[in-house]
């Protein structure tokens, strides 16, 4: 199974493409459906605006001739690899084995405009669940061999339930990058001001009871009181990544 990433060069120049994208022409769902005993599932969906896309392109856009429609579990993906794998230490081999139950589904397809990623993981505790926005780029190193220390994140992900009280919890790890990013994004911004650009970034939480109360006051309650949608704009996700933290406390 080949990985069709966007490129496939040095890290930096996969982020600054990655920001591109994601400034410009892409909606990012994240969903959760979180059960009474603390299982379920959650799923990372990742969408290309085409309208927007076709402006960032211009007439490129319709010369695009590829199709990819490929599903693998990360886990199958290790054992492929297995060589590279063994020769991890052993932080990082526990870092891959997080994901060790996500299921990615890419399909890239010029023909019906369709571009879009799910990244999947269904847990028995919401605590189990990996950092999924780094699903991607760590199946890249793994086929590429690529040095895990070498990674340029400077947030991580993580979510925790203790019964009656949610949380999603954004911290930086890195501030030097980070600084960097927001400097990269600011001079994004002014580069494709003048595209009428789609870059959602959407929560979707369901709970098996009444919500309580949030802690973000933007937050869309279901008439049932159950489950909640909080939107946000990616460029300012990137730029203050723990502006999308949030607690939900249950009935």
């Amino acid at each position: 199974m080949k990985l069709n990433h966007y490129v496939n060069s040095p890290m930096k120049k996969y982020i600054t493409l990655f920001l591109i994208l994601f400034l410009t022409s892409c909606q990012v769902t994240e969903t959760i459906h979180l059960e009474e005993n603390g299982s379920g599932e959650i799923e990372v969906s990742k969408l290309r605006e085409e309208y927007s896309y076709m402006q960032l392109l211009g007439e490129d856009y319709s010369t695009e001739e590829i199709f990819q429609d490929t599903t693998y579990v990360f886990k199958d993906l290790i054992a492929k690899y297995s060589e590279t794998f063994s020769r991890l230490p052993a932080f990082e081999k526990a870092i891959f084995q997080k994901f060790n139950t996500v299921i990615v589904h890419l399909k890239k397809s010029s023909f019906e405009k369709e571009f879009s990623t799910a990244i999947t993981q269904n847990f028995s505790t919401i605590e189990e669940v990996a950092d999924l926005y780094k699903t991607e780029e760590y199946a890249d190193d793994i086929e590429n061999n690529y040095a895990l220390v070498a990674e340029e994140h400077y947030y991580s992900v993580f979510f925790t339930f203790d019964g009656n009280t949610f949380k999603r919890i954004v911290k930086i790890t890195d501030a030097v990058e980070l600084k960097k990013q927001q400097e990269e994004i600011e001079r994004l911004k002014i580069r494709f001001s003048k595209f009428k650009a789609v870059q959602n970034f959407i929560l979707k939480y369901h709970f098996p009871r009444k919500i309580k109360s949030v802690s973000n006051p933007d937050v869309k309650i279901s008439d049932d009181k159950k489950s909640l949608e909080l939107q946000f704009l990616i460029a300012d996700c990137l730029v203050d990544p723990e502006s999308t933290n949030l607690e939900v406390i249950l009935e």
